[in-house]
């Protein structure tokens, strides 16, 4: 005890002076705080305040976030809390980006049939999902293996009680308890690579580790890299760590399929950049590990693996799910562009705020025409374009984004990530990067022919079916117009973003 007397001022000092760089996530812990009680006090029939207070909480989040713009300049970087966090303009982005998305899918909550209808009402979703996102903050921002794990398993822990919710529903508690298992299972393997890591550097802080693994046999800190990138990997559902995201997907209720198909993918590229950076930096000449050629291996498997899957898809869930494995390949294009750190980095962004649009766009659909004729197959939604011609022309200009077709802001974001890649290839002529941008090019093709089954039968298939169709909702529509309308705009003016990135 007493040895530690004389640094104890030091560290409350610097927990103080990180409590500034710290606002918005002790908000969200109180948002967490607030909504839990006002279910405790209100009881069952509080579901409408606590998505209120939810709502209205995430947006003054938000507009914390931006306020901490004045700490940082330029690429600066703040390290708070004993180096655990990282404050910089990339972390700051996409927590704002994390906390607008959640807005929309917290709203989507009381808009799908089969969650609104549950028998313990919302109240305890809308609290799980704040401290999910707190969870997805401090993952953006992890900049020590231990802060890394423990923000992973907040998110994770999170995950499973939104996922298994509907417990009545024998295929979400099915798709809960898969994720349970997946989840442990990756969560052991990357515990296990954090204390190889911890064994080889003696250190947990990420950057302290490359002098330790100068010093270290070259395939045992390889190994132990690769170990504990399979927790990120588990949140960004790559290849290998893929296998779980089409089951929960299609079990999981749609706006929990929404929610994990969109923030959690922001957090863990925020979490990968991080956790790169150490490795990445030029002064720096520890090469036993071959990032760059890791990240192009995965990204072309993921690429593959993921759209000739959904390809092969009849069901719309499933065939989304896949379809993010596809995106998340899609995105690591622009991770492998060290030389230019910069233009890679707003290139991810920029992707990943395009997906997030469109693809949280395309599950609001989903449900949309789940809810009102039923249709989960594609087949199924025969002749439905002529019947809800708003939604109909809405979810083909979603997929045009989603496949990166001109004029919308997924074909601006595709564009930005081969330019990435391009930029690299230019300047070293790496065969790896030559690979990236064909296959890139040709799973985009590939995503074509699954994306445009469901305009074909929106507008080009009929049915003779007259009856078995419910009320639209107005709310949920005009949400996704809004969207829509946003996603053509940055298609014409993606500057209007880009230049913040």
């Amino acid at each position: 005890m007493h040895d530690l007397l004389p640094s104890l001022h030091g560290q409350l000092n610097d927990v103080i002076n990180g409590l500034s760089l710290f606002i918005p996530e002790i908000y969200l812990s109180a948002l967490f705080v607030i909504v839990l009680l006002t279910d405790l006090f209100f009881g069952r029939n509080s579901g409408w305040l606590c998505r209120v207070v939810s709502i209205a909480g995430l947006v003054y989040v938000a507009f914390m976030d931006l306020s901490q713009a004045h700490f940082i300049a330029g690429d600066q970087a703040m390290l708070f809390f004993s180096n655990m966090l990282l404050l910089n303009r990339t972390t700051l982005i996409l927590k704002v980006m994390i906390d607008v998305v959640a807005v929309v899918i917290l709203l989507f909550y009381e808009w799908d049939n089969g969650l609104s209808s549950h028998n313990k009402k919302l109240s305890d979703l809308y609290s799980i999902s704040i401290a999910a996102i707190l969870g997805l903050h401090v993952m953006t921002m992890a900049a020590n293996l231990l802060s890394i794990y423990l923000s992973v398993e907040m998110v994770s822990i999170a995950s499973y009680l939104m996922v298994s919710y509907r417990t009545e529903n024998k295929w979400s508690s099915e798709a809960g308890l898969k994720y349970v298992l997946f989840g442990a299972a990756c969560s052991a393997i990357m515990l296990y690579g954090i204390s190889l890591l911890y064994g080889l550097c003696g250190t947990l802080d990420l950057f302290g580790l490359s002098p330790g693994l100068m010093h270290a046999n070259p395939l045992t800190a390889a190994f132990a890299i690769i170990l504990a990138m399979v927790g990120i990997g588990f949140k960004l559902s790559f290849v290998p760590m893929h296998f779980w995201a089409p089951d929960i997907y299609q079990g999981a209720p749609t706006p929990i399929s929404a929610f994990l198909s969109a923030l959690p993918k922001i957090a863990a590229f925020g979490l990968l950049i991080n956790f790169l950076s150490p490795f990445t930096d030029p002064t720096i000449k520890w090469n036993a590990f071959d990032f760059q050629l890791f990240l192009s291996i995965v990204a072309i498997v993921t690429m593959i693996a993921g759209n000739f899957a959904a390809a092969l898809q009849s069901n719309v869930k499933r065939m989304l799910a896949y379809s993010s494995i596809g995106h998340t390949g899609f995105a690591m294009m622009a991770l492998v562009n060290f030389s230019l750190q910069g233009q890679g980095i707003s290139a991810l962004k920029f992707y990943l705020l395009a997906y997030a649009l469109a693809g949280t766009a395309a599950w609001m659909l989903a449900a949309y025409f789940a809810d009102t004729a039923g249709a989960e197959d594609m087949n199924s939604y025969k002749g439905l374009g002529f019947k809800y011609p708003l939604a109909g022309v809405c979810f083909v200009i979603v997929l045009i984004s989603l496949t990166g077709i001109p004029l919308t802001a997924g074909f601006n974001g595709k564009l930005l990530a081969f330019s990435a890649v391009y930029a690299v290839y230019r300047d070293n002529h790496n065969i790896w990067m030559l690979l990236l941008m064909i296959i890139g090019a040709l799973t985009t093709v590939v995503s074509l022919f699954y994306y445009i089954k469901i305009p074909l039968n929106l507008f080009l298939r009929k049915t003779d079916r007259t009856t078995g169709f419910a009320s639209p909702n107005r709310a949920l529509i005009a949400t996704v117009a809004i969207i829509t309308i946003l996603i053509v705009y940055l298609g014409f003016f993606p500057d209007f973003i880009f230049k913040y990135l």
